[in-house]
């Protein structure tokens, strides 16, 4: 079961990274992305895995030690678990990045390479996407026409 749970892990929402990728300014993707719903596969599948291990992970997270982190980790359950919970994550930071890619109008041919930086290397993925943010950010801003007079 462990090992269907992780496969079914990344193919349950690979759909929302496919859609915040190849077709970003469908509408359908946006209100599919505005819901926090499309974490849930994993969160789920991460929470099946966690509760029948919870007495001995409990510890791991409370007091960590690299040795028995590594040694749980190095367990089936322990890299489905941890599999689940950074696809998970992965996808929540995702969201948000398309989602404000979406509001300052990020140019898609920009922001398709950020999302799969973060698919495969999220803590690359996130500072790459803030400095885009940034600098789309200040870009907007310096063009902005005040409409008021």
């Amino acid at each position: 079961m462990t090992a269907t749970l992780f496969d079914l892990t990344f193919l349950l929402i690979a759909p929302f990274w496919l859609l915040m990728i190849f077709a970003p300014k469908w509408s359908w993707t946006r209100k599919i992305a505005e819901s926090y719903l499309i974490v849930l596969p994993p969160v789920v599948i991460y929470i099946v895995l966690m509760i029948p291990v919870l007495p001995e992970l409990l510890p791991l997270v409370t007091r960590p030690e690299l040795g028995a982190l590594a040694e749980f980790m190095s367990t089936p359950t322990g890299a489905a678990l941890v599999w689940a919970h950074m696809i998970a994550w992965d996808l929540f930071v995702g969201r948000w990045m398309y989602l404000e890619g979406r509001r300052l109008d990020v140019n898609p041919l920009i922001m398709a390479p950020v999302l799969v930086i973060t698919i495969l290397l999220a803590p690359v993925g996130l500072p790459l996407f803030l400095i885009v943010r940034k600098v789309c950010d200040t870009t907007n801003r310096g063009t902005a026409v005040v409409t008021h007079q």
